[in-house]
């Protein structure tokens, strides 16, 4: 059920990097966990042991991010070979910016983005999508 008016606030922060602004998409907000089954002899219950996470793609789309250019700034980071894990918080607020559900982000990886289409008659901070791979989110 949508909620007219809402939208999601993003703050994410890594060394020497910050990504801040509203979004009204947000997708992929999941967690898979990988589990081996180890059955003992003579034993009818088997075990479950943990194994690792699978990533996950969280998804950013139609926003305007509020830092200083600090995608340009990852981008950058990411042609120079270095991508640093990036950490935070997701929340979905109203209409009246009362927040009503938070999700806590660890171990983001910029992947991709894609910027708006150029039209005068838009702000030139406005981003269409920015993608990220993590490892989970609670």
């Amino acid at each position: 059920m949508a909620i007219a008016g809402t939208h999601f606030e993003v703050f994410l922060v890594g060394t020497g990097a910050v990504l801040a602004g509203g979004f009204l998409s947000v997708s992929g907000l999941d967690m898979e966990v990988e589990y081996e089954v180890y059955t003992e002899g003579g034993s009818n219950y088997p075990r479950f042991f943990f194994k690792n996470t699978k990533p996950q793609q969280l998804v950013l789309e139609q926003g305007v991010v509020t830092t200083v250019d600090s995608v340009s700034l990852l981008m950058a980071m990411v042609n120079q070979g270095m991508s640093i894990p990036l950490a935070g918080t997701i929340i979905l607020k109203d209409s009246f910016g009362t927040p009503k559900r938070t999700w806590t982000v660890v171990g983001a990886h910029l992947k991709k983005y894609v910027g708006p289409q150029l039209n005068s008659n838009q702000a030139s901070v406005a981003v269409s999508r920015i993608e990220l791979i993590h490892n989970g989110c609670f």
